[in-house]
């Protein structure tokens, strides 16, 4: 191999990669990566985000991608730095989240005899990739520089085609690793005069007619239907799936990361307090369903999940964009696989979808959640110590429009859930719920704090700790992100859990709190750090954090067994309230 086959392989490569729509690559340093690492920085359609650790890269570039609904590059060097990636690849491939995982290796004759920095690097992240590929070694003949024009096409192409997913390529090079910058054709190798080499060109999947035809009818015989939207990224599912709600006289299940719960459009069968109702066994009796028709993936609700369970004879229809099995209850009796927003203007037409239908059923359901709301909405704003379901009350009142809220798992997304109610103002909502995994939310973060709006993280203390090398793009980058910190020293949604009742070895195992003072680690990355003691403080900071130019930590001190207390306390204030409605109900009918 010369410096010459290298330069125009590689070259064309990161061409090729530019002229199939990819902008962004996220870079760790390394030796063996150097020619990919090179010409990337050299092309001027590609913008480079430097990465020191690969785990919190992956989880930068996830972020970023998953932001900006297209593929970024993710590059590092051989060895073990490939194998941070892999909760990162894992949570894309779960979630959806578009990649491009290149991977620098040792050539063939350094494999497996003991050469440093050499791991066995084939198919290193396996059934987590939507496809692999060994790259060949780098040649300048026209078949190879057509080969390698088309791998990148198809890298790409694959990565955003449904369902998207993260892609591997490793490249194996021999020395010398330094390509000619100055070359005077360093990115036309095998180029074509039309643009790019290959495009992947896919049509929307079309819907059978004959089955929307039946489908219409059986939902149109329904009384009692519900129609749930998990999280989805379509920003047409809501128009399109509140007047299939009127028309079939059916309440929407909103979760926080389905985008029905902000904007602009009707809300009136849009429900955002099912997760509290949900939880009184009366409900659960009483609201049983004759069919459900479910979106996007599996809510985070708990108790949704349980309804579903214990009524699991009714009809349950799942339609998903794309190929998948995104249905862990084993409900489903149909699993329909075509664009969402289709599939509900399809019924709609059907059934003749201008003539609102009303019904005592869902009446039933919007006075629960408006019960429900009241409670949620009274008691989350009561005086009294730091209650961490008030984050997102108050977010929900005054987080400006346009705003990325992306909510830590554990506790924060379950009281997103709760407390995030509909709102006029819109919010794009992320999440890594993927996998669900605590790692790599901070890098997650920043990823979609590059891809340009301002970014408002809700993330628990050991999460935060556990990604704080991902404060590090912040400073570099001068990233626009304001993280609330909701720190209850240690693991808070375990003390929600049986194992709390144990007392003996709690803390040591799932408690776990660290007494770290936070304020040094944000100043050491050139953030501002501000505790809080009071809401009125919490919102001024907050606010001035999304209006500034730097970054910015706004602590929250919470205590865990009183935020149990207080969570608990509220929903069986909810209960009450709702058990009370549904006797008053109950008697009205004798």
């Amino acid at each position: 191999m010369t410096t010459d086959d290298l330069t125009l392989y590689v070259g064309a490569f990161v061409d090729e990669l530019v002229e199939s729509g990819v902008v962004h690559a996220v870079i760790s340093p390394g030796s063996r990566s150097t020619p990919l690492a090179m010409m990337m920085a050299e092309h001027p359609g590609i913008k480079v985000w430097m990465h020191v650790d690969e785990r919190s890269a992956g989880f930068f570039a996830l972020g970023l991608a998953k932001a900006r609904q297209e593929p970024v590059v993710l590059l590092c060097t051989s060895g073990t730095a490939a194998a941070n990636y892999l909760p990162a690849v894992v949570e894309a491939k779960l979630a959806r989240v578009p990649l491009l995982v290149l991977t620098a290796d040792r050539p063939h004759e350094l494999r497996d005899v003991g050469a440093p920095q050499a791991i066995d690097q084939i198919k290193l992240f396996g059934s987590h990739v939507k496809w692999f590929t060994e790259m060949a070694l780098p040649e300048s003949s026209e078949a190879a520089l057509r080969y390698v024009r088309t791998a990148a096409g198809r890298a790409a192409g694959a990565a955003r085609t449904g369902p998207k997913g993260p892609v591997h390529l490793n490249f194996p090079f021999r020395e010398p690793l330094l390509p000619r910058l100055d070359a005077p054709d360093l990115f036309q190798g095998g180029k074509r005069d039309r643009g790019a080499y290959v495009r992947l060109h896919t049509g929307r999947r079309n819907l059978d007619p004959v089955l929307l035809d039946s489908l219409a009818a059986e939902l149109t015989a329904v009384q009692r239907g519900v129609i749930i939207c998990g999280p989805q990224e379509d920003p047409r599912l809501a128009e399109a799936v509140v007047p299939l709600a009127r028309a079939l006289g059916f309440p929407i299940l909103a979760d926080p990361l389905s985008r029905l719960r902000y904007g602009s459009h009707d809300k009136e069968l849009v429900l955002d307090g099912y997760d509290a109702f949900l939880r009184v066994p009366r409900v659960v009796e009483e609201m049983a369903p004759e069919a459900v028709v479910r979106f996007g993936a599996m809510p985070v609700s708990k108790a949704l999940m349980l309804y579903l369970k214990d009524h699991s004879a009714c009809r349950h229809i799942v339609v998903d964009a794309d190929e998948g099995w995104r249905e862990p209850t084993a409900l489903a009796s149909d699993m329909v696989y075509g664009d969402p927003a289709a599939f509900c203007e399809g019924i709609l037409t059907r059934i003749g979808g201008g003539q609102a239908r009303s019904s005592v059923w869902q009446q039933q359901w919007t006075r629960l959640n408006r019960i429900t709301g009241e409670v949620l909405r009274s008691a989350a704003k009561r005086e009294g110590a730091l209650f961490e379901g008030r984050v997102f009350a108050e977010l929900h009142d005054w987080l400006p429009e346009g705003v990325v809220l992306f909510a830590g798992n554990s506790m924060p997304i379950r009281d997103m859930d709760t407390f995030m109610t509909n709102r006029e103002g819109a919010l794009l909502p992320l999440a890594n719920r993927g996998a669900n995994g605590i790692d790599g939310v901070v890098s997650s973060a920043m990823g979609a704090a590059a891809a340009g709006n301002p970014v408002v993280l809700v993330i628990g203390d050991l999460s935060f700790f556990h990604d704080m090398n991902g404060l590090l793009a912040a400073k570099w980058y001068g990233l626009n992100i304001t993280i609330v910190l909701v720190n209850n020293d240690g693991g808070g949604i375990f003390s929600f859990l049986p194992q709390a009742q144990e007392k003996t070895h709690f803390e040591q195992l799932f408690g776990t709190p660290i007494g770290l003072d936070y304020a040094q680690a944000v100043r050491m990355y050139g953030g501002i750090h501000q505790r809080v003691t009071e809401w009125n403080g919490f919102r001024e900071a907050v606010l001035k954090g999304i209006s500034g130019s730097g970054w910015t930590v706004v602590e929250v001190p919470t205590d865990r067994e009183e935020n149990v207390r207080m969570h608990r306390e509220i929903w069986q204030e909810a209960a009450a309230r709702v058990e009370s409605a549904l006797q008053e109900e109950w008697d009205t009918c004798d």
